[in-house]
């Protein structure tokens, strides 16, 4: 039986990790991320997504009149800058010894870290593509206690999904970092209470600390540095003149921001409609698919009862089952979305949207040929996963959230 060994080792790793196997992987439980259409040609520096905002004004019933007030379309376009991502894994240099003589030994092994590897990467791009670009996980609920390990608990429970035991956490007030003990600023999570919210980090929490109530938290090197996700694009108050992509916004706010509804206390069926409703006013696009959390689902599918009609969605070999739900300009697809913050509905018209990455937006980078990597500090070898893209929209205006 031939030794396996480094090179023979990455052939076996190149035939298993597929970009096919890879998107299956990711895909799975990530339906919004799943049904974005990709564009795997973001090369250059930017993507510039044009748009007509306003068509020809050179209009009247009276002809002089037509011709003396003509005003030309006016076009914006968003110029798209790439973010990026990484999840890395390590394989020991004594555990690829040990299955030197096995190569399902050895797959079995590298499989296990390299999958965990894409998870965390599918994860981190779930709840990514419904931020607003600041990688904050969560608020918290007040200042932590003095203790020796620090332990905080999030204003929405829902926000603990995001946590892992593992990463590496520091906490803010907007731009300022905020310290544990007026010197120590970030620390491991060594524990998770999925049922109450709170995570503890095992760092000890002094009277010097300065973490106050309603700070955020985010995984360090990710401050600012996320995606523009939908709570960017169709933010749930009107944007300012703050440049987005190089465009003003406030010239037109729902053309160039989206529609936003409050629909706080109405029924969620009546919800959609007034959210599908208002964006065919504006005629510019057709909601076909309706995210939300898991909570809000159920209560749709509850408040339908027998009337409920199941669609199932399918994409790369991944099934989603959603809940038809009809609209004035057509049917909506409403399928719920771990990822999608419990008090937002996204309807969006999903041909406007689109993931923009350089290649694969998630895949093994191995553009060296090289499919694994000795450590510099450690007996192991290195595999790893990235990708570089944004999320883009060529009509915000066709999409729109509702605000619970």
């Amino acid at each position: 039986m031939a030794i396996l060994d480094v090179s023979n080792a990455e052939a076996i790793l190149k035939e298993y990790y597929s970009n096919q196997r890879v998107t299956q992987l990711t895909y799975k439980d990530c339906p919004f991320y799943a049904l974005l259409p990709k564009h795997k040609d973001f090369f250059g520096d930017s993507y510039p997504l044009p748009m007509r905002v306003t068509n020809p004004q050179g209009a009247s019933n009276t002809f002089s009149n037509a011709q003396a007030q003509k005003q030309a379309s006016n076009y914006k376009k968003f110029s798209l800058t790439r973010v990026k991502d990484y999840s890395l894994a390590s394989i020991s240099t004594e555990a690829m010894l040990a299955s030197e003589t096995n190569a399902g030994a050895f797959l079995q092994l590298a499989t296990a870290e390299i999958d965990g590897a894409i998870e965390t990467m599918k994860r981190r791009m779930g709840w990514a593509i419904y931020g607003d670009g600041s990688g904050a996980i969560g608020s918290i609920v007040a200042e932590p206690a003095e203790a020796a390990s620090t332990v905080v608990t999030f204003n929405n429970v829902e926000d603990i999904v995001k946590i892992e035991v593992g990463q590496t956490i520091q906490f803010r007030s907007g731009a300022t970092v905020r310290s544990f003990d007026g010197t120590i600023t970030s620390g491991l999570v060594s524990a998770v209470n999925r049922d109450s919210g709170s995570f503890t980090v095992a760092v000890a929490y002094t009277a010097s600390g300065t973490i106050a109530a309603n700070d955020t938290c985010n995984v360090v090197g990710d401050y600012n540095a996320k995606l523009s996700g939908l709570a960017a694009w169709i933010p749930s108050s009107a944007p300012g003149s703050t440049p987005f992509f190089g465009v003003d916004r406030s010239i037109d706010t729902t053309r160039l921001g989206g529609v936003r509804i409050s629909s706080s206390g109405k029924p969620i069926e009546e919800a959609l409609i007034d959210g599908a409703r208002r964006i065919g006013r504006e005629g510019l696009g057709n909601p076909n698919y309706v995210f939300t959390g898991f909570s809000r689902y159920a209560a749709l599918d509850k408040s339908l009862g027998s009337k409920v009609r199941y669609k199932d969605v399918e994409v790369a070999g991944i099934s989603f089952r959603g809940i038809e739900v009809s609209g004035p300009q057509g049917t909506m697809t409403v399928i719920p979305d771990r990822d999608c913050p419990e008090n937002r509905m996204y309807l969006v018209d999903m041909s406007t949207l689109g993931l923009y990455s350089l290649k694969e937006p998630v895949m093994l980078l191995n553009q060296d040929g090289n499919k694994m990597l000795r450590e510099a500090s450690a007996d192991a070898l290195e595999v790893r996963v990235g990708g570089y893209f944004q999320l883009g929209n060529t009509s915000p205006g066709s999409s729109g959230v509702l605000v619970f």
